[in-house]
């Protein structure tokens, strides 16, 4: 299949970006991250999203759960959620006239060999016909040594599987800052090259753990790991109005990582 020259973008969304205090899902919020890739569609960029919250909208249906175990729990939750989830871009995607798709993988889809061109091949064929990916893990068939570390993992596997010019990882803070956000003189970082040490800011931005399974630290090693790779790759505040638009545009927001 040959691939197609338009630009292409990664966009992941987090748990802390589709919820409110209440730890309950925001359609808003849904439909306005859909509002922009259907903007950048548009503009003949392809998207690729990678969205949290499964697990969220599975207890929003079922309630409590008796499973101790914690991993179970988290098997059932998200897997009650993700119909959920799909339910509302399917329903949202619809209304702008396009269509998504659900791509679940684990982290054995992603080795070299048959699993990975079975991969390519897959959002090859959906990003040349139009179609939206939505990917997560397949937390249902997912073991230990098979999971990845968070969504944020994910994305920066699929940016690099379909040569992606840029990832976009969108939570709950601005960017990365140079201290604590809540103090007067404290500014985000706007550029951060690969070989840039992060550890002081991360201690001092008091964001070292946070949404998911994944935090501050975690998003910082995939960013510049991913940038490494020459894919361009932000951190913003997915909450932001025009977020996504406006990075794409080239303006300055959140923290851009390059190489």
């Amino acid at each position: 299949m040959v691939k197609s020259n338009k630009k292409r973008v990664v966009i992941k969304v987090g748990t802390n970006v589709l919820t409110n205090k209440d730890n309950r899902i925001v359609r808003p919020i849904i439909h306005e991250i859909v509002r922009q890739i259907a903007e950048l569609y548009e503009q003949d960029i392809l998207s690729v999203l990678i969205s949290s919250g499964s697990a969220i909208a599975g207890k929003e249906v079922l309630g409590s759960c008796e499973i101790q175990e914690e991993a179970i729990r988290r098997q059932v939750f998200s897997s009650v959620g993700q119909p959920r989830m799909m339910r509302s871009y399917y329903e949202i995607f619809h209304d702008y006239g396009m269509k998504c798709a659900q791509v679940l993988a684990t982290k054995r889809d992603f080795n070299p060999g048959v699993w990975r061109e079975n991969m390519i091949n897959c959002y090859e064929g959906l990003l040349s016909e139009g179609i939206i990916p939505i990917a997560n893990e397949d937390d249902a068939t997912s073991v230990s040594h098979s999971m990845f570390t968070d969504n944020d993992e994910l994305a920066s596997l699929i940016a690099q599987l379909i040569n992606a010019d840029m990832l976009i990882i969108l939570t709950d803070t601005n960017g990365l800052y140079n201290g604590h956000p809540d103090d007067d003189n404290t500014h985000i970082i706007r550029e951060v090259g690969v070989e840039d040490n992060l550890d002081h800011y991360i201690r001092e931005s008091g964001k070292g753990e946070g949404e998911g399974r994944g935090g501050m630290k975690s998003k910082l090693k995939i960013a510049q790991g991913t940038a490494a790779k020459d894919i361009t790759t932000f951190i913003a505040n997915g909450k932001r109005e025009r977020v996504i638009l406006d990075i794409v545009e080239g303006k300055t927001v959140g923290t851009k990582f390059t190489s």
